[in-house]
């Protein structure tokens, strides 16, 4: 045994899928010791840039304006002020109105903020009409043009506030440009590594969950499936006649008709309200063992035969006791292999129908087939929101890669054509 377990971890291949796979669990199981959040909780409401908040340190505002200022004096902190407001494209912009209103593009400079924005000023007339230009472009430079206004100024903001006794605004406190606040002195800020979704639901978070959630559907998947494939296909193997006919014939049978198919027909005639992780694990389970028994049958035929088997039958041992004790430990090593690719496939699967709307219930858990989807319905990757989806995309990857990697690295030491 030591020296089997020597001989795996030496293998480069199997060691890499492990580390990988063992990170991904060890985050599973650590991250909510100390991240102690609700994954589906919503902790982002709808705003200019809808629920899908990019990732980043969020700082609360109104506890900034009451907290101790510093003062900075950072050289280029003019310049990045107006870039955060004056991108390159909204030059582009201002200079292709101004050539249609007739300013000579030889006297329009992108690059000089000052210059550009002088003649913006004025020569920009909201009521204008330029020949070709659409209204919705006009909205557009109307809108540019409001979002323009003070950007070169030096002076700070005013904070004011209304009199209880008067009504009267009262100025209360002075915001100068160069004021800054440290952000550990901020009472409320959270750092939402991965942003929010299209529900304002922590993606990091939601994205543990559903992956110790995936990761769940695909052990009890794979247990199930390679247990109904090991048992039936030693017992087709061994036994033979008969019953090797009748589980040859529901092998052909669900060989024929893609598994995706099957889940798919089961998955909606169970409904969505009956839908859940452990249920979807089963049904995957009971679908997927196909394979598994085709290729244990074939490796007890081969080894059926073999003089200690024959030995065993000679002494009076029973069938059971002959599988287990002269087949079985035969074949253990490419069980475990079985194991590790039913894994796998199921978290596959599992993603495949909660794409198409026909996972777990929603309301439940996420799963990272589930994320998919809500990326997906709510248009996540035309609106260029790459957090709400992508991650989800790495951890399926990760995932597969890892436990493929595990098995080829299996597959070398246990497979003598393959040693080196």
């Amino acid at each position: 045994m030591k020296n089997t377990l020597r001989q795996v971890f030496h293998s480069g291949k199997f060691v890499a899928g492990f580390v990988i796979f063992s990170f991904i669990v060890l985050t599973v199981i650590i991250f909510p010791l100390f991240i102690k959040t609700d994954p589906l909780g919503i902790v982002s409401q709808g705003s200019v840039q809808g629920s899908f908040l990019p990732p980043g340190l969020y700082v609360n505002v109104y506890d900034s304006i009451n907290t101790t200022p510093y003062t900075l004096m950072l050289d280029d902190a003019a310049e990045k002020r107006i870039t955060n407001k004056l991108s390159e494209n909204d030059r582009q912009a201002l200079k292709d109105w101004l050539v249609a209103a007739g300013i000579p593009e030889n006297t329009i400079d992108t690059t000089n903020t000052e210059s550009l924005l002088n003649l913006w000023t004025s020569n920009y007339d909201p009521k204008m009409e330029i020949k070709g230009m659409t209204f919705a472009k006009v909205r557009f430079y109307q809108r540019l043009d409001a979002s323009l206004q003070g950007i070169l100024s030096t002076e700070g903001v005013i904070l004011a506030a209304k009199n209880s006794q008067t009504g009267a605004l009262e100025e209360r406190n002075t915001i100068a440009q160069s004021d800054y606040v440290n952000a550990s002195e901020v009472p409320n800020v959270r750092l939402l590594l991965l942003g929010t979704d299209n529900f304002g639901r922590d993606v990091t978070a939601e994205l543990v969950e559903a992956t110790g959630t995936s990761l769940l559907i695909g052990i009890v998947a794979g247990l199930i499936a390679t247990t109904i494939g090991l048992i039936l296909g030693l017992a087709a193997g061994y036994i033979g006649g008969i019953v090797d006919d009748v589980v040859m014939f529901f092998t052909n049978l669900l060989t024929v008709i893609p598994t995706i198919v099957i889940l798919i027909l089961i998955s909606y005639s169970i409904g969505q309200e009956k839908r859940g992780p452990v249920l979807i694990a089963v049904v995957i389970g009971f679908t997927a063992w196909v394979w598994t028994a085709r290729a244990v049958r074939a490796q007890v035929f081969s080894l059926r035969n073999r003089d200690h088997v024959s030995l065993s039958k000679l002494s009076g041992h029973p069938v059971w006791l002959i599988i287990f004790t002269d087949i079985f430990p035969y074949i253990a090593s490419y069980v475990i292999m079985a194991l590790i690719l039913q894994i796998s496939t199921a978290i596959l699967y599992e993603a495949s129908l909660s794409i198409l709307g026909l996972g777990p219930k929603t309301s439940v858990t996420a799963t990272l087939g589930l994320m998919m989807n809500w990326a997906f319905f709510y248009m996540a990757p035309s609106l260029g929101k790459w957090w709400a989806y992508m991650p989800v995309i790495v951890v399926i990857a990760l995932i597969s890669f890892s436990l493929n990697l595990m098995n080829t690295g299996l597959d070398q030491v246990y497979n003598p054509a393959l040693r080196e």
